[in-house]
């Protein structure tokens, strides 16, 4: 049977954007400075509830792609649930093995790595066009119905979960609010250069036109 190679490229782009978010997002954690809104979010609830990073995220999840199914009358998607579960769980498992313990590095400059780990992950799982995380969908939903810019309709939503987060005992800080800033604005100028530099194709946000992901 023959293999698709443009969907296996994009297949690939979308496992690496999963790992290289889960790295950041996992940095974040480890730099005690405060970890991203989705993160202190899901730790806040760790300390009501015995649940996963994972579950907790692909709970989020489940509801933005509700949302987005209601307010534009399609059927869910599937994908994006699986991106939460399967990023949650790749930060559970990099909690637990802690390998930044090994990493020279000091607190400011781990917050730097994860600030660009993440912007460039998300870059690379909306780039895909697969699987893209149930936050950006809803943002890409906001943007495309409201003509918001991408990152303040994802900013939003951010800022809600971390807020939420916050008062149930989740770990904000400095880092929280670099994530807010640094990510979220980040995003779209590491699309255009990944579009640009290297050719890949964009399958998720033409530049400065809200799409439709593929299904």
């Amino acid at each position: 049977m023959l293999i698709d190679r443009d969907r296996l490229k994009n297949r690939l782009l979308y496992l690496a954007g999963c790992l290289v978010f889960s790295g950041g997002a996992y940095l974040f954690i480890h730099s005690n400075l405060g970890t991203d809104p989705l993160d202190v979010f899901a730790l806040g609830l760790q300390e009501h509830i015995p649940v996963t990073v994972g579950l907790s995220q692909a709970t989020v999840a489940a509801i933005c792609l509700a949302v987005v199914a209601a307010w534009t009358r399609t059927r869910p998607l599937l994908s994006p649930l699986f991106t939460f579960f399967f990023c949650g769980s790749l930060i559970d498992l990099l909690r637990w093995s802690d390998p930044a313990t090994a990493l020279p590095l000091p607190a400011p400059g781990t917050l730097a790595c994860a600030v660009l780990l993440c912007a460039y992950g998300s870059a690379l799982i909306i780039m895909s066009g697969f699987g893209i995380r149930a936050i950006d969908l809803l943002a890409l939903t906001m943007t495309s119905k409201w003509r918001w810019p991408f990152w303040a309709a994802k900013g939003i939503i951010e800022a809600s979960l971390m807020a939420f987060g916050f008062l149930m005992g989740g770990p904000l800080g400095i880092g929280t609010i670099c994530f807010l800033v640094g990510v979220d604005l980040l995003i779209q100028p590491l699309i255009r250069a990944n579009s640009r530099v290297f050719r890949i194709p964009n399958l998720g946000l033409p530049e400065h036109v809200a799409a439709q992901p593929a299904r």
